[in-house]
């Protein structure tokens, strides 16, 4: 019963279960899993651009954000 409850809270991504069940189903000698290998490191380089865009376009915000105009006050 315990077994049967953790095997219910364990959660895996969806991403990492799709690769996981293909691994399962066709081994690690078929073409398929060296084809399926080489799509996951693309596919991790693809979400690493998404991210690396991102944080450019936030440094950028927060760059953009923080200039602020002076004024030239005079004192007599």
């Amino acid at each position: 019963m315990d077994k049967e409850k953790n095997e219910k809270e364990t959660q895996l991504c969806p991403i990492g279960k799709f690769f996981s069940d293909f691994d399962n189903a066709f081994g690690k000698k078929s073409k398929f899993y060296g084809h399926i290998t080489r799509s996951r490191v693309e596919f991790f380089k693809a979400i690493r651009s998404l991210v690396d865009a991102k944080i450019e376009v936030l440094e950028k915000k927060a760059s953009a954000g923080n200039k602020k105009e002076m004024t030239r006050i005079k004192v007599e």
